[in-house]
């Protein structure tokens, strides 16, 4: 009896102590999962952070290469519509009436083509103003002075003041002017021959052909000072002699 009884006993022990071995490696065992899972996840994170960083960097580099692409084809057409602007600046210069070209020199006025005029001027006294206007398509030059025949029977061109000769000769562009001024006799009747003239002949160099010009009230008085200047381009110069 007392052994059977020692038995049982023995066998409860045994059992329980398997049962709280069994616990704590079950504990054990759920305790290492915990820590692994956690492991995992850390390690997830941190290498999802560089590919992160990388997409960033990959569209930073797309957006700044697409940027230059843009400033440069930008710089391109402006660049192409710049130059497209400066051809047609030339061609436009190059075909503009009365440009002459390098090759190209300046020739004289055509007498035929140029419209000349005579007035009367207050001051000085006893002077009148030829006035001279290119009215052909293309740039001309008024050499030296126009020759001046006061009357038909006028036997030498009137004398020209030696004093206005310019620097440089008179170019004129169509539709421009230039001014020869005209000193019909002397201020205080020192001249000698005078008379009164009506018609006034016209050469101008360069030219075989002469032109008739219209004298102001049909008539002026001429005597032996008259004088007539180099042609100029402004008509006040014209009236300084």
């Amino acid at each position: 009896m007392y052994a059977t009884a020692f038995r049982r006993g023995r066998t409860v022990r045994t059992i329980a102590a398997s049962i709280v071995a069994v616990a704590a490696l079950s504990l054990t065992a759920a305790c290492g999962g915990d820590g692994d899972g956690g492991s995992d996840n850390a390690g997830k994170a941190n290498s999802s952070a560089p590919a992160t960083s990388g997409g960033q960097d990959a569209g930073t580099e797309k957006g700044t290469d697409a940027a230059n692409g843009a400033g440069e084809s930008g710089t391109a057409d402006k660049g192409g519509k710049s130059g497209a602007a400066d051809v047609k600046d030339a061609k436009a210069q190059a075909q503009k009436p009365g440009a002459a070209s390098d090759d190209e020199p300046i020739g004289d006025c055509d007498i035929n083509k140029t419209v000349l005029s005579v007035q009367n001027v207050k001051n000085p006294i006893n002077h009148m103003l030829l006035k001279a206007t290119n009215g052909a398509g293309v740039d001309c030059k008024l050499v030296g002075y126009p020759s001046l025949k006061f009357g038909a029977d006028a036997q030498a061109a009137t004398p020209v003041n030696e004093d206005s000769k310019p620097q440089s000769v008179v170019v004129l562009a169509p539709g421009e002017s230039a001014y020869a001024g005209i000193t019909t006799s002397a201020a205080d009747g020192s001249g000698d021959e005078g008379s009164k003239i009506d018609s006034l002949e016209v050469f101008i160099d360069g030219n075989e052909d002469s032109a008739k010009v219209e004298l102001p009230g049909g008539s002026v008085f001429v005597d032996s000072a008259a004088r007539v200047t180099y042609w100029q381009t402004d008509l006040q110069d014209a009236l300084s002699w």
